[in-house]
């Protein structure tokens, strides 16, 4: 699915330089004047001082720990928020993690520090437990999808009511050919749909989409201290957020160039080594 994601995307390029326009005018035009961005970092306290609009932080501890585990969760969602203030918007990255009884305790432990959500607490097929969890918590919201590769697994997340947001990472479910179809879909419902990184690609959907509202940014510098290219120098002129916005050019296609001296190409088989 990956690989053929990779080439939907090449398509939807070529689809919009032949024809002078940007990925987003080909879905319809511009449903917001900018795209607003959060962070995912392992230091909230830094992506609030470069103006990101909220942030997310990975969950230290998981069941393994038991309750010693939960409390030092706790403990240091209790940090971050004392570090951030109580309006700097907080969410909770599992990844795959936890289990039904353990993210409800967690959830309602946390409660007291205004989490915005907490995303993929479960494995990605597990949609009775994402129900069960869905209905038992309302502190904050949850959120799932990074790990669904088609249509018909999110399909499932919405008729079983397992998230209040959904987050595709077009990168790995298809392509923008399958990514909108989901979004489309989630909007029927009333879903927001957040996608899991993806950078530029992504970006072009959320914009042309009203039910995408924000957008996430990895944070992939060493100190978590510099806002640099998520996928390093593939390209020359990767969009970057900046003051917690991220805004598209109207250059045809996905507004990207390959950086060809970065790429290292050699051909495996040479007919000689001339």
């Amino acid at each position: 699915i990956q690989a053929i994601s990779a080439v939907d995307l090449a398509i939807w390029d070529c689809l919009g330089k032949l024809r002078g326009e940007p990925i987003y005018a080909l879905l319809g035009g511009k449903t917001k004047e900018r795209l607003p961005v959060y962070a995912t970092t392992a230091r909230p306290d830094l992506a609030q001082e470069m103006n990101f609009q909220g942030a997310k932080v990975p969950l230290p501890y998981c069941p393994a720990e038991g309750d010693d585990g939960l409390r030092r969760n706790v403990a240091f969602i209790r940090e971050v928020r004392e570090q951030i203030g109580p309006d700097f918007p907080l969410r909770i990255d599992c990844y795959m993690s936890l289990t039904v009884p353990y993210a409800i305790a967690l959830a309602r432990a946390l409660e007291p520090y205004h989490i915005m959500w907490i995303e993929e607490c479960l494995p990605p097929d597990d949609y009775d437990g994402y129900a069960q969890l869905k209905a038992a918590v309302n502190s904050c919201l949850i959120t799932t999808g990074e790990h669904e590769y088609t249509r018909y697994g999110f399909r499932e997340l919405i008729a079983r009511k397992c998230a209040d947001i959904l987050q595709p990472d077009i990168n790995w479910v298809g392509g923008l050919t399958e990514a909108r179809r989901i979004v489309a879909m989630a909007a029927a419902y009333d879903i927001p749909v957040i996608p899991h990184g993806s950078s530029v690609f992504s970006y072009h959907m959320q914009y042309a989409f009203t039910n995408c509202p924000i957008a996430e940014f990895l944070v992939m510098s060493p100190q978590a201290d510099k806002i640099v290219p998520l996928f390093g120098d593939l390209f020359t002129n990767e969009p970057l957020p900046a003051d917690g916005y991220l805004d598209l050019s109207d250059a045809p296609g996905w507004g990207v160039a390959l950086n060809k001296s970065a790429l290292n190409l050699r051909r495996p088989y040479r007919n000689s080594d001339k």
